[in-house]
């Protein structure tokens, strides 16, 4: 196995790792599939040649969608705790979890 397919693979673990522990979400039926996508394509780069510019729009896609994600006051991750005490800091979780996808996306597309 090469770097870049392992490099791949971690990444898609662990998007894969995101989507499941999305289950308990108030709304999973949103974020699973936002996680399940980028490691869908993640994978379609391991086992076959694909277009750069899906990669570069996806990434932007979820760039975009972290920064309107990002809370209006920062308040923090609580990364010590699962519980959300205040929106605020979902919506911190949420966009790191949103610009992750986009890092993975393209840092993949300079691996080739």
């Amino acid at each position: 196995m090469t770097v870049k397919k392992a490099v791949l693979y971690i990444f898609i673990l662990l998007l894969i790792y995101a989507a499941v522990v999305q289950y308990n979400d108030p709304d999973p039926y949103i974020w699973i599939p936002v996680y399940l996508l980028p490691a869908w394509l993640l994978y379609r780069k391991t086992v076959s040649k694909t277009d750069k510019i899906t990669y570069i729009t996806a990434g932007l896609i979820y760039l975009f969608w972290s920064f309107n994600q990002f809370p209006p006051e920062w308040e923090g991750l609580m990364i010590d705790t699962m519980k959300m005490k205040t929106v605020n800091i979902e919506l911190g979780r949420e966009s790191l979890g949103l610009a992750c996808c986009t890092l993975f996306l393209w840092v993949s597309l300079f691996l080739d």
